[in-house]
């Protein structure tokens, strides 16, 4: 299995003795060898899919860069989005697909002798499939010149950080930083990499490990519970996600600066967005990017008139909502977000409420939010329609404890997203006195520690599973 948030340092702390250790000139060759080890510790034998989807689009982005026109160059192009996609469907979506297709017959009075495959997921292939098809989409549309180093362009893909979880990278981003790996590490990446990596681990150590047992004991056993109980479910897993991907996503951008190289940021505070839209240009900002740049502008995107773009807009979040899994739930996920995105453009953009507002529009927009959590926790529709019902009914005794719990995180929320949101500052603590900067150092570092060597099964991150 993949390392965990407990032997996970030990490998880094390795990683980063050999790279500093070694010659400039060798420091590309240690960052590639221990992304595939890093990898290998999952399935080593998915390292020859990792190892294909890189060699297909190195070799497409150097044919598309000598075509002499771009319609010579476009059959390269295709070549790549067919292979990742490719890859992708066969090892996500072949069950999900022949069910749908078994479905679909015998709506049609056919029947059809269903065809299903034991398929291991790859972890983290629906990000590094994304990841390359950027690549050979930026040098088709010259926005970067084809990169001329298999070693390099390896080492993009492979990049241990985010290779398993994001953010999706962009090429014209991150390769430029890994072709050039010489620059020494100031005191300023050092200390933002350590603050950001505590911060990771904060929210996923201490937030979103101790409060995911909540949220699974709720949607595994609904049937039994009333209205009050699986609201805080609900409401935990809302807060659980946000805290194990953004948790996620710091620890990989602190662990890249420590290599000198600084990934996007994936969120930006998105459960104080002011409405729907305002909310995906908050979440997994990387993803929402990809789907912007690469399906709903290409698709038309606003330009082709108000239905086109409303039907663009739909085809984008439903394919966002099916690159999470392969579930229907997921695409309901991924229409209800169309649906709010779609009515917010439709209605919302003339609202002229006053800044005095704000805190409401901020509570009815994560509100919508934790509804659309939902069907993307629910295993099924019929366990989805069952909780839906039951949140409704409001029955039940209400739990002060539990929602005295409730209470608390949002109050951890608060702190942790307020103060950046309202700065624009990433790093705010660095602003407070010295004794209070060192007392959130140690004590939270000793919590992280005490949690670790206490835990008994380490739980992986969440969109590992994707």
């Amino acid at each position: 299995m993949l390392f965990n948030t407990v032997s996970f340092p030990f490998f880094l702390l390795a990683t980063l003795i050999a790279f500093f250790g070694s010659p400039p000139k060798w420091r590309s060759y240690i960052l590639l060898l221990t992304s595939y080890l890093f990898y290998s510790f999952w399935n080593w034998k998915f390292c020859g899919l990792l190892l294909l989807s890189t060699v297909v689009d190195f070799y497409c982005g150097r044919h598309i860069g000598r075509a002499p026109t771009r319609d010579k160059g476009r059959r390269f192009l295709v070549l790549s989005i067919v292979t990742n996609l490719g890859i992708l469907g066969f090892f996500k979506y072949f069950n999900f697909f022949a069910d749908s297709f078994v479905d679909f017959s015998a709506l049609l009075g056919w029947h059809v002798h269903p065809v299903t495959l034991n398929i291991i997921l790859p972890v983290g292939i629906s990000f590094y499939t994304f990841q390359t098809m950027s690549y050979t989409i930026e040098v088709w549309r010259g926005e970067i010149k084809p990169c001329d180093s298999l070693r390099d362009f390896a080492l993009y893909v492979s990049f241990f950080p985010q290779l398993v979880a994001g953010p999706i990278e962009r090429a014209s981003h991150l390769l430029p930083q890994l072709q050039d790996l010489t620059k020494p590490i100031n005191r300023r990446l050092i200390h933002q990499g350590a603050l950001l990596i505590l911060t990771g681990y904060v929210k996923k150590v201490i937030l979103s490990d101790q409060i995911s047992p909540y949220a699974d004991q709720a949607f595994e056993n609904w049937q039994s519970l009333g209205s009050f109980d699986l609201w805080e479910g609900l409401l935990i897993f809302t807060l659980q996600i946000y805290f194990d991907f953004s948790g996620y996503t710091d620890i990989a951008r602190g662990i890249s600066k420590w290599f000198g190289i600084d990934l996007m940021v994936n969120f930006r505070q998105p459960y104080l967005a002011e409405n729907i839209t305002d909310f995906w240009h908050r979440w997994h900002i990387s993803l929402s990017t990809w789907l912007k740049e690469y399906l709903y502008i290409p698709l038309g995107g606003n330009r082709k008139g108000p239905a086109r773009t409303y039907v663009n807009l739909m085809i984008t979040m439903l394919l966002g909502g099916l690159w999470h899994g392969a579930n229907l739930t997921f695409v309901f996920w991924g229409f209800l977000h169309g649906l709010y995105v779609a009515v917010h453009k439709r209605f919302g953009r003339t609202s002229t409420l006053p800044s005095a507002f704000r805190p409401l529009k901020i509570l009815f927009t994560h509100f919508l939010v934790v509804l659309t959590w939902l069907p993307f926790r629910s295993p099924d529709f019929s366990s989805m329609w069952g909780i839906l019902r039951k949140l409704f009914v409001f029955q039940g005794a209400v739990d002060l404890p539990a929602f005295g719990l409730l209470g608390v995180l949002y109050g951890a929320l608060f702190l942790l997203d307020y103060p950046v949101d309202r700065t624009q500052d990433e790093f705010p603590i660095l602003r407070l006195p010295a004794f209070f900067r060192m007392t959130y150092y140690t004590v939270t570092s000793l919590l992280i520690v005490f949690l670790l060597l206490s835990v008994k099964v380490a739980r992986p991150f969440v969109y590992f599973q994707f």
